[in-house]
């Protein structure tokens, strides 16, 4: 303190002689009007008006700095000697130094009183070393760290979400010690306001391939047999599956009387095939043998059956937020409620998806995805009031995967092999070596079930608005009249019309205005250098002026 108590001291003798001298000096003495703008011009007399501080200055509370001055200065001024002060070494440098938190200007001037250094000073907690923190904590990011006030504003590009967090409770930690900042109720003597941008994109697109075959093999062999004898006085009869009948056509037997409706004569033996099995084909065979009326019918059935699903949903979803997807339809269920009421509720039934997708930092994706395929089923139907609800045959996948972008993973691969025999038979007699097949029947079915579900994320951004998206109606025109009645066409042969594509109309280079309704003067090109505008054509349209917004085109 004693060097600014001299050069204080030195300043105010210099100012006191410069008031003495002055007046001091006669009238009649006083130097021409030519010889006083010579000593202005080189005492350089500042200007009149206001000046701002030109540098910014960020400190850390106890950190400080040493200016070298372009020049030397009588007076140095500091607004607020509690967050930043000075100390003076010479005329030529100053020790700039933060004591508190705070925002202060410093002013240093010479003699002539012109500015010769001027700052707006911050003064804050650890706040130098904050770009050296996020440098060395996130080297592959870029953000930078701007202090007003109370405030702290984060601005820059990162990789993941996971560095936006912690570039937050970083910066916060710095400009907050010793306050918890995960605990809410405590009071931060600074906030900050984050404004980080993800260098990769944040829309997620998810490809899922759906494929399901569904294989049946059925077979069936059916054994019907009516046997009838009545050559001992009693009838007998042996019956399996199916049954025909054997009648004795009423009369006198006799070869040559009348002949009945079915070609058959009075006395003689009338055999009634069963009627057809539910599938296949059925073989037929009725006589004789050693006195045994015999009626026998073979079911031989075989039914092969496959059924394809392909369903190829596509949705696209921020990260961090869950998209669903829906084709199908919804079923009404009738519930029954007190006082004999019934309400309804609906079911969704198709193919449906639902994930969420999450940007990591080296532009993987993980993936929490639920993909369903449903539909109507007889089997399992149930019956309410006489209403019939039918079930539904449901299959599912739910997981969390974590991909890149364009990589694809079976997700769920589901191979279903059932096999099913069944017979038939008499006890007994179904268990004989040769005839014992005339007392059985088989039936053998078999159930092949192959699902497969792919997923493909991608990584997307907006098209650009000049490109071209093909739809499936592009290249659809209605038929004509001729066309529809003539030549019997669904679609017609001229090519279709473009879609109209909204377009940003052009805006009028306008002048700002002075107030809200005053025109500014124009200055004439000549005066501006500008290029002269050609003057219009007699007889020309004059031209519209364009409306903002969007046009139609």
């Amino acid at each position: 303190m004693p060097a600014i108590c001299l050069f204080q001291r030195s300043l105010a003798a210099t100012l006191s002689i410069a008031l003495v001298a002055g007046p001091a000096l006669p009238a009649a003495a006083a130097p021409a009007p030519e010889a006083r703008g010579v000593r202005a011009a080189r005492i350089g007399t500042p200007a009149a008006g206001t000046q701002r501080p030109t540098t910014d200055v960020q400190l850390s509370i106890g950190q400080g700095e040493l200016i070298t001055l372009p020049g030397s200065v009588v007076d140095v001024w500091v607004s607020n000697p509690a967050v930043a002060d000075v100390y003076v070494g010479n005329p030529r440098q100053i020790h700039l130094f933060g004591k508190a938190d705070g925002e202060a200007t410093v002013f240093a001037t010479n003699a002539s009183g012109a500015v010769v250094y001027s700052a707006n000073v911050r003064v804050g907690q650890n706040l130098t070393s904050l770009d050296r923190m996020l440098k060395a904590a996130m080297p592959e990011a870029d953000i930078r760290v701007t202090t007003v006030g109370q405030l702290a504003v984060l601005n820059g590009t990162i990789a993941s979400p996971a560095d936006s967090a912690q570039a937050e409770r970083l910066v916060l930690t710095l400009l907050n010690p010793g306050v918890s900042t995960t605990d809410p109720n405590a009071l931060l003597k600074i906030g900050v306001v984050n404004r980080l941008k993800l260098a990769t994109p944040l829309q997620v697109n998810l490809q899922v391939r759906i494929a399901e075959v569904s294989r049946s093999f059925v077979k069936n062999i059916g054994v019907n047999l009516t046997s009838r004898d009545s050559s001992g006085g009693f009838l007998f009869g042996v019956a399996q599956g199916r049954q025909g009948t054997i009648t004795t056509v009423p009369g006198t037997p006799t070869n040559t009387g009348p002949v009945d409706v079915n070609g058959a004569r009075p006395g003689s033996t009338l055999f009634g095939f069963p009627s057809k099995g539910a599938t296949g084909t059925t073989l037929n065979l009725a006589g004789r043998l050693l006195g045994l009326e015999l009626l026998g019918a073979l079911d031989l059935g075989e039914r092969i059956g496959q059924v394809t699903t392909l369903a190829n949903p596509n949705l696209t979803a921020l990260s961090g937020e869950t998209g669903s997807f829906l084709a199908g339809g919804e079923i009404p269920i009738p519930i029954a409620q007190g006082l004999g009421a019934v309400s309804v509720e609906y079911k969704q039934y198709g193919v449906s998806l639902a994930y969420t997708p999450t940007v990591l930092s080296d532009g993987r994706i993980s993936l929490r995805v639920r993909p369903e395929v449903s539909q109507l089923s007889a089997a399992g139907s149930v019956q309410l009031n006489g209403t019939t609800i039918p079930a539904l045959s449901t299959r599912r996948a739910e997981t969390t995967v974590e991909l890149g972008s364009g990589q694809s993973m079976m997700i769920g691969g589901l191979l279903s092999n059932s096999h099913d025999n069944s017979i038939e038979k008499a006890p007994g007699l179904g268990d004989l070596p040769i005839l014992g097949s005339l007392f059985r029947s088989n039936g053998f079915s078999r159930n092949e079930t192959e699902l497969v579900i792919v997923i493909t994320p991608y990584l997307v951004k907006p098209v650009d608005s000049q490109s071209r998206i093909a739809l499936p109606t592009d290249a659809y025109s209605a038929p004509g009249d001729i066309e529809r009645v003539l030549v019997g066409q669904l679609q017609g042969q001229r090519r279709p019309d473009p879609r109209p594509v909204p377009t940003m109309a052009p805006q009028p280079a306008a002048r700002p205005s002075i107030g809200l309704t005053a025109p500014v003067p124009v200055t004439p090109a000549a005066e501006t250098g500008d290029p002269v505008p050609p003057a219009p054509r007699k007889g020309s349209r004059k031209a519209e002026p364009v409306a903002p917004g969007f046009s139609i085109q």
